[in-house]
């Protein structure tokens, strides 16, 4: 009996090791699974299967991107609410070089050049409003909220300016394959997604910007009296979130085979409930990739489980802002917990200390 119960515990040591060390993380895994358990249960012959997989790897790129910019800005102790007018500008700048500036009977070199000319506009769109995010914010002083609130509407403006709100479509399958094709069995916009999460991971973990950035949103006053320069970090912050932003402009792109100024109007929402579900603190200095992933995915199996339940898209609306208010608070309260041990240590630390003799 004692054997059994020696390798019972020993099994739950080696189980606690495959978890990861952060409770956050911790409790996320275990939400992923269960969601991913339940929903398999409800509908095993819908949920549980290769096309619903394939569909779910095409569908959560482009919301996970915008979700990633989001991440970036909160740590900073700040938010960009302008990352879905980003990615639309972004996207209708690119499909306008591809149905008006590019030759109707373009050869095979045209059309690739055409593409990458699409592409790299895109990408410096996204760049320019970061910028103009990051001036705002850094430069001129305005409260991120209310910068990018702003600025939301200014993209989005200028997005219905130059289209006169009517979509546009209708681009070469170079550009197509981006959004709908496959190398081998895994999805092109689940590889992009895939390789930026790496390496923003790497970044966030392993250099001297990530370093600087978390500390920055842990204490601005300290960060700049360190010697950092928190305009420039902020700069460079919101530049990256408007790149990732354009990317995902060129994945919706890509997989709808349009561009339209009013796209992806929830997304919004999904970006900054994925970032808070993932263990991103609102104020700023804690946060991680993993934590976001793992949050995208759980909100995934949810969305597809409840549209094979048939839950109608008013119902899932209600559900992800309930779940936001649930999240924020379950993580208000932890973290009020957390700081209250942490200075409860640190009175006691002071008072175990001897004081020297004068």
């Amino acid at each position: 009996m004692t054997e059994q119960n020696s390798k019972t515990k020993n099994v739950w040591v080696d189980f606690r090791r495959i978890l990861p060390a952060d409770n956050n993380l911790k409790w996320l895994l275990i939400i992923t699974v269960l969601v991913f358990i339940t929903m398999s249960a409800l509908r095993p012959n819908l949920f549980f299967s290769f096309d619903n997989f394939s569909s779910m790897a095409f569908q959560f790129p482009e919301f996970g991107l915008l979700a990633m910019a989001m991440m970036l800005t909160m740590l900073t102790g700040g938010i960009d609410l302008s990352v879905v007018g980003v990615a639309n500008l972004s996207g209708i700048l690119a499909a306008l070089i591809l149905t008006r500036v590019m030759p109707v009977e373009a050869s095979a070199t045209q059309v690739v050049l055409y593409s990458m000319l699409a592409i790299g506009t895109s990408l410096v769109t996204g760049l320019v409003c970061g910028l103009t995010n990051g001036f705002l914010i850094a430069t001129i002083g305005i409260p991120p909220i209310l910068a990018t609130l702003g600025t939301m509407e200014f993209f989005t403006g200028i997005a219905i300016v130059i289209t006169r709100g009517a979509a546009v479509f209708g681009f070469p399958e170079l550009i197509t394959f981006m959004g709908n094709g496959s190398l081998w069995i895994f999805p092109i916009p689940l590889l992009l997604f895939t390789a930026a999460a790496l390496i923003f991971a790497v970044v966030l973990n392993r250099t001297a910007y990530g370093n600087q950035l978390y500390l920055m949103g842990t204490n601005p006053t300290a960060a700049r009296y360190s010697g950092l320069n928190n305009t420039r970090l902020l700069l460079r912050t919101y530049m990256l979130s408007g790149l990732l932003a354009a990317v995902s402009g060129l994945v919706i792109l890509a997989r709808t085979n349009s561009a339209k100024a009013d796209y992806g109007s929830s997304y919004t929402l999904q970006a900054i409930l994925i970032a808070v579900l993932g263990g991103v603190n609102p104020a700023g200095g804690f946060g991680k990739v993993m934590g976001l992933v793992l949050a995208i995915l759980t909100l995934q199996f949810l969305s597809s489980g409840f549209s094979m339940l048939r839950f109608s898209n008013f119902v899932k609306e209600f559900i992800w802002g309930a779940v936001l208010l649930l999240v924020m608070v379950i993580n208000y309260v932890s973290n009020t917990r957390r700081q209250r041990r942490e200075a409860q240590k640190q009175a006691a630390i002071s008072v175990s200390k001897p004081t020297g003799m004068i």
